[in-house]
């Protein structure tokens, strides 16, 4: 987990030093590779492409391309602390939308978590001028409709991993061709190789989260992704010039404290009906 943590927040600092390029040209080529990568382990495992349950196959990949575009979008506009933090609320929307999908129950704690949380996303805006309320509330929506691709894989228990993986680059790579032929910008040899290495490291990063999960419990594995904003906001104090004041650390403390006490609540809850069910 530490790994992928790493990962993705080099892809994040990678995104922030292409502010010329559209969110949707990013897309683009990080789903070129992801493609190329995905297709060619599905030919050797010999695994069709395609899939079974097509629906939700593709309700995954509109919702997972939904939200990373509006993400890199968020990523380009707002100092790098404040959009990944905003990025956090998806474990609340995840399970608010397992209650409609999967029929699970959302506990009054878990809802005044999320409201600790959401207030601390309303101090993260009033820390800086450049988070205005449009920006956030995009960066909030990236979280619901990240939160309803989580639900689609969990909907997806029987196809195989790499299907699912595929099914974001097989949608997003058709939808973002069309958006860049109206907004193309052409990249330079160093925005190339920036490109090329997000795909990379993307691959990397999931990879490594998947094997976190497989290896370990949950709740033991999922707090550790959260260090990934200390890297955010050391890149925007060592690099972009922006230094988070105590208004804004309070925003982050409180976000990430609400998301933490929600993932300890589920995992009493697991235990309790194990413990039930001996």
């Amino acid at each position: 987990m530490l790994i992928s943590v790493g990962c993705f927040a080099a892809v994040n600092l990678m995104v922030k030093y292409l502010p010329h390029l559209p969110a949707t040209e990013l897309v683009l080529f990080r789903s070129l590779i992801t493609f190329a990568i995905s297709y060619t382990l599905l030919k050797r495992k010999h695994i069709s492409p395609w899939g079974v349950n097509k629906k939700w196959l593709l309700i995954r990949g509109l919702a997972g391309t939904t939200a990373l575009t509006v993400f890199f979008y968020t990523i380009q506009k707002m100092p790098l602390s404040a959009a990944v933090t905003v990025q956090y609320l998806s474990p609340f929307f995840t399970a608010f939308i397992a209650g409609f999908l999967l029929g699970e129950r959302t506990r009054w704690a878990q809802w005044f978590f999320f409201l600790v949380s959401f207030i601390g996303i309303v101090v993260v805006k009033g820390s800086s001028a450049q988070i205005p309320p449009a920006l956030l509330a995009l960066g909030v929506g990236s979280s619901i409709f990240s939160g309803l691709a989580y639900n689609a894989i969990r909907k997806l228990k029987d196809e195989h991993p790499l299907v699912v993986v595929m099914y974001f680059p097989l949608v997003a790579t058709p939808v973002m061709i069309v958006f860049s032929l109206f907004n193309w910008v052409t990249p330079s040899l160093p925005d190339l190789a920036l490109l090329f290495a997000i795909g990379i490291m993307t691959q990397f990063a999931q990879l490594y989260m998947t094997k976190s999960y497989q290896l370990s419990e949950v709740n033991t594995v999922a707090p550790l992704k959260y260090i990934g904003v200390i890297f955010a906001i050391t890149w925007d104090i060592v690099l972009f010039d922006f230094v988070p004041n105590g208004q804004m650390f309070l925003g982050i403390a409180l976000v990430i404290g609400g998301v933490l006490l929600n993932l300890r609540f589920k995992a009493r809850l697991k235990r309790s009906h194990r413990r039930t069910a001996a």
